[in-house]
């Protein structure tokens, strides 16, 4: 895809962080871009092409929560942006946490897109 047809990924409004008395945190508001397929791709090869994405870097990520659905913390160390990405309803999103840039998110959308077979919608919606 083109340059200037990539999304420009502007974040609208920024989720902030709360640290809990009893330990944890929340985050209070969420935007989330979601990355849907031109072509039907269940969620199994959806989850089999971001962790290629991954995997081939620059990123350093893990799952490590016990959900019904991929979810990775992803670190880009070429942008130094921390974001989530999760994979369900054959959709690929990315949710923005407070310090996250839109460059990060631009990075893995055209790594996602150059590894792909198809091409993308970009929604945006935020809570």
């Amino acid at each position: 895809m083109a340059d200037e047809e990539t999304p420009t990924f502007a974040i609208p409004k920024r989720p902030t962080r709360r640290y809990l008395r009893r330990g944890g945190v929340e985050y209070d508001g969420e935007t989330v871009f979601s990355l849907s397929p031109h072509t039907r791709r269940d969620d199994e090869s959806l989850r089999e092409l971001v962790e290629r994405v991954l995997e081939e870097g620059p990123y350093r990520y893990g799952d490590w929560f016990d959900l019904p659905m991929p979810l990775y913390l992803v670190h880009d160390d070429r942008t130094g942006d921390t974001f989530r990405v999760a994979v369900r309803d054959d959709t690929v999103e990315l949710h923005v946490l407070p310090e996250t840039g839109t460059d990060g998110l631009r990075a893995f959308y055209r790594r996602t897109d150059a590894r792909s077979e198809t091409g993308w919608d970009v929604t945006c919606r935020t809570d």
